[in-house]
């Protein structure tokens, strides 16, 4: 009797284990940031999906264009309708991952720098992207965040003329996750 109950602890623990490989959210925050002489562009999205393996490093991530929200609204339609076409290309995504994830250890608090690579689709163009970021372990809980930088060219973001000078070529992109373990 006491070796089954040894042996029902075991597989329960090793359940656990096995569950909390993965985490997740769909409230991660992405944020843009586009800055000229003519004026300043920002826009945040709190509802960017992603997920993360903790057993090898790999992360998704999936981001609706047409939920960013603009101190204008007629920003806001400019983005979705002439800039990024939303309605063509509804979702910017990135499957990579983190390359120094064997120095890192989720089960003790503390931050860690990573490098995260993979390929990041943006308006129907696929490019592979390097970004380094903060991983951050505390009490179980695992939040991560990064700041890098999108050429818009490079992903035929076509800007007219008219208002070339007030979108920056480069624009910054602010992202801040707070995972939950994935339940099944």
């Amino acid at each position: 009797m006491k070796k089954i109950t040894i042996v029902i602890a075991c597989l329960l623990m090793a359940g656990t284990v096995l569950h909390a490989q993965k985490y997740f959210t769909r409230e991660g925050k992405v944020a843009f940031f586009s800055s000229t002489p003519i004026e300043d562009i920002e826009a945040h999205n709190s509802k960017a999906t992603s997920v993360l393996d903790t057993e090898s490093g790999r992360m998704e991530f999936a981001i609706l264009i047409k939920a960013f929200q603009f101190e204008k609204a007629l920003m806001q339609e400019h983005f979705n309708e002439n800039y990024m076409e939303s309605s063509t290309y509804p979702k910017a995504t990135f499957k990579g991952a983190v390359k120094n994830w064997d120095n890192i250890d989720i089960s003790k608090d503390g931050e860690y720098p990573v490098t995260v690579t993979g390929d990041m689709t943006l308006h129907g163009v696929t490019q592979t992207v390097e970004s380094s970021g903060m991983l951050k372990v505390s009490g179980g809980n695992i939040s991560a965040s990064s700041e890098f930088p999108i050429t818009v060219a490079d992903y035929d973001i076509e800007i007219p003329a008219v208002v070339r000078d007030n979108i920056a070529k480069e624009v910054k992109v602010s992202v801040a996750i707070d995972y939950e373990p994935l339940s099944r």
